[in-house]
């Protein structure tokens, strides 16, 4: 499997980015799904320092997936796949980038207006975006975290399901071109 996409599949570089991001974010879901419902103890603590660390790491794998897509060619559309097709799951695909990193990005603005310290995985201090406690901001941050988490809930339903449905209905390589071993 080559590093870079072909005109029949994507790289394996793409693939991975793809499918890790795609599997720390089930993690953040199932973690912060989890923590919102502990109580305030050393434990929820912990969790909550994963989370954000976790969520720092996605922010960091987006940028350099987009990064290296720039540099990409992109694989050809299936033959006899609708124009509209096209046009959504390039739209769709757009959104669920603009998400990935929105998402971590609120979750650092809800972290720093709250004045709590991100440390990631206990190796470094992510600086602050708002430079301490905002009683302003602190609940919009949170607010649009979690509407936006909501928001990628439905559109990965969404981009799942049109994956399985191009892979079992239509019988087309839209799932195949993405999948480690074709």
């Amino acid at each position: 499997m080559p590093l870079r996409s072909t005109d029949s599949g994507w790289g394996v570089l793409v693939r991975a980015f793809h499918w890790s991001i795609a599997i720390l974010i089930l993690v953040q879901a199932t973690i912060g799904l989890t923590m919102v419902g502990m109580g305030l103890t050393p434990a929820k603590v912990r969790v909550f320092a994963l989370h954000k660390s976790i969520g720092i790491t996605i922010l960091a794998l987006v940028l350099l997936r987009i990064a290296w897509r720039l540099t990409e060619r992109r694989p050809a559309d299936p033959a006899g796949m609708p124009r509209w097709q096209v046009r959504a799951a390039h739209a769709l695909h757009l959104v669920l980038y603009g998400l990935i990193l929105a998402i971590p990005l609120s979750g650092w603005w809800f972290n720093s207006a709250s004045n709590a310290p991100l440390v990631w995985f206990g190796w470094f201090d992510v600086p602050s975006l708002t430079g301490g406690y905002d009683p302003v901001w602190k609940p919009r941050a949170l607010l649009l975290h979690q509407t936006l988490f909501w928001v990628l809930v439905v559109l990965l339903v969404g981009h799942v399901g049109a994956a399985l449905w191009h892979h079992f209905r239509q019988r087309d390589d839209v799932l195949r071109r993405m999948l480690w071993k074709r």
